[in-house]
């Protein structure tokens, strides 16, 4: 009995403190605060570009077709390397074998007519002023096939531009919230928490005529244009 009675007056204790818990918790929560949220956006240019080619080879013989599309690859590679084009900056990114069947309209498995092998080749750029050069000398040496042209942001540009987009996020939460406080009656007097998020979205080219691009008798111009990051901040101020 005598235990029971221990037991039953630690478990109320027990009980005690964690009610005494809770309501200094619920305390804080009486602040008195405004929530205001701004954005900000700054245009930049892209300084980065990465450019996805393809070879695309097809044969009956599957090792022909691979030797074949092997060949071209290595060629063109060489030439990028020739140009000025560090090795580390040309990626395999892609590489994909499969049959290719004749039409038919029966109910019998058609027949594999032939094999294609695709061997797709990613290019990064720092000067991105030579994606067009980059493009031609890949279709004088055996590409023929153009996936997409991506203009992004280093590292480095990318931080620049999103601190300048974060300051102009916050000077615009600020003053919404000092002028909601200025016609409430009410003071700042301090910040309790901030929430940020940025980022922005390459400038893409997506499958670029393939066609138009092997039959051009100038460099091909490619134009990155700009590209907008964007910062959002929210802030919970202290009033009084």
């Amino acid at each position: 009995m005598k235990h029971s009675k221990v037991a039953l007056t630690a478990f109320l204790l027990l009980i005690a403190m964690i009610a005494i818990g809770t309501v200094s918790a619920a305390d804080t929560s009486t602040d008195n605060t405004i929530t205001a949220s701004g954005t900000g956006s700054v245009i930049g240019t892209p300084d980065r570009a990465q450019i996805s080619l393809a070879v695309e080879t097809e044969n009956y013989d599957v090792k022909v077709a691979q030797v074949e599309n092997a060949a071209r690859m290595t060629q063109v590679m060489d030439a990028l390397k020739a140009a000025g084009i560090p090795e580390d900056a040309l990626k395999t990114t892609g590489y994909n074998i499969y049959p290719v069947y004749e039409e038919s309209k029966s109910l019998i498995e058609p027949k594999i007519k032939a094999y294609r092998v695709t061997n797709t080749l990613t290019v990064t750029l720092h000067d991105v002023s030579r994606t067009g050069e980059v493009i031609d000398i890949g279709i004088a040496n055996g590409i023929n096939q153009a996936n997409s042209i991506q203009f992004l942001l280093s590292d480095e540009q990318n931080q620049v531009l999103r601190t300048e987009a974060l300051k102009e996020a916050t000077e615009r939460a600020g003053s919404d919230a000092q002028t909601v406080a200025s016609v409430l009656g009410v003071t700042i007097t301090g910040v309790k928490s901030v929430d940020i998020g940025a980022g922005y979205s390459p400038v893409r080219y997506q499958n670029y005529a393939m066609a138009d691009v092997a039959s051009a008798t100038v460099s091909t111009p490619i134009q990155p244009g700009d590209i907008t990051v964007t910062a959002t901040v929210t802030v919970t101020y202290l009033i009084a």
